[in-house]
């Protein structure tokens, strides 16, 4: 165990964590809160940034092992919201509102998935040229 890792990975889900509640206030005044908008952004655009990261150090980046894990593990696991989305799709199940569960569900993990490969394809775009 390395506890520089486990530093750096705190510091970045600490700052994870407040980009996605700003995120996530900013998102619900702007377009409102009846449906979960702000965890719907959260993970497509933290899965896009993933994608890049991932695509980067595969082709052209190699960061240290702490700055991996500080991007990566700290500030995209603090930013991102699966346990959020899942209480949010179990909320409207318990609503009995199943078309939203179902749409934001599929939704969710669609665009998101498309999300990372999206960044991945555009990396190897602007990388090879």
């Amino acid at each position: 165990m390395n506890i520089s890792a486990i530093l750096w990975v705190a510091a970045g889900g600490a700052l994870g964590s407040v980009a996605r509640y700003l995120s996530m206030i900013l998102i619900g005044q702007s377009v409102g809160t009846g449906f979960p908008w702000g965890t719907l952004f959260v993970n497509i655009a933290g899965s896009f940034v993933m994608g890049m990261l991932a695509e980067l150090g595969a082709l052209a980046w190699q960061p240290s092992p702490d700055l991996r894990v500080f991007l990566t593990v700290g500030i995209l696991g603090g930013f991102t919201t699966f346990s959020t989305f899942s209480l949010d799709v179990a909320l409207q199940v318990e609503r009995h509102d199943w078309m939203v569960a179902g749409f934001y569900a599929a939704t969710s993990v669609s665009l998101s998935v498309g999300a990372l490969f999206a960044a991945m394809a555009l990396v190897r775009l602007v990388a090879v040229g």
